[in-house]
């Protein structure tokens, strides 16, 4: 444990807040990236109780995956979303979009060592579109800015009612029919509902 607060410190020193301080000057540009997954289906936080009770559920474990880069200056999300997998395809169609933004200066993203995104194939696209890797260090997610906005954004979701189908997913994390952006934007201590990230 204590090696691994020691690695962060490490990291967040000598990467991490460098970086952060050129984005926050103007100089450059910095994203935080992560993946969820948000599974179609019923889960039980109980697993008894005094009486029978009956728990609608969908027929099957479908997903919608979001793959997300924020930008920790703007708030600007830029994601990926499917119903089928998160890859190394995917992160590079991530890439792309990043790219095609026309942002001026350098470009960082901070993310985990998850396979689809640390590998040779990712590396050289990002490499070709001019985009730095910085890599967290192992069990770091408290470092990685993305995780929190995910976080707020699934729970809310995840107490709605079962959608009738999967396709009505992806229409439910969109900021003009969110729910509960009151709450979203309050948990991230935003001051109206332009700064709302939207997927």
């Amino acid at each position: 444990m204590a090696e691994h607060a020691a690695d962060q410190a490490r990291f967040l020193d000598e990467q991490l807040t460098p970086v952060l301080t050129a984005a926050q000057a103007g100089q450059s540009h910095v994203f935080f990236v992560d993946a969820a997954h948000f599974v179609y289906g019923t889960f039980l936080c109980c697993l008894w109780s005094f009486t029978r009770l009956f728990v609608r559920a969908a027929s099957g474990r479908q997903r919608f995956n979001v793959l997300g880069a924020w930008n920790a200056v703007t708030r600007q999300l830029v994601s990926v979303t499917n119903t089928t997998v998160t890859n190394t395809a995917t992160m590079c169609e991530l890439l792309h979009k990043i790219a095609a933004l026309g942002l001026t200066g350098p470009i960082t993203l901070v993310l985990d060592n998850a396979r689809y995104q640390r590998n040779a194939v990712v590396m050289a696209y990002a490499e070709q579109w001019g985009i730095t890797l910085m890599f967290l260090p192992s069990y770091s997610p408290n470092l990685n800015l993305i995780e929190r906005l995910l976080e707020v954004h699934q729970t809310p979701f995840a107490l709605r009612p079962l959608s009738s189908h999967l396709r009505q997913l992806p229409r439910c994390h969109r900021r003009d029919t969110h729910p509960t952006r009151d709450h979203l934007r309050h948990r991230l201590g935003l001051a109206d509902d332009s700064q709302l990230p939207t997927l």
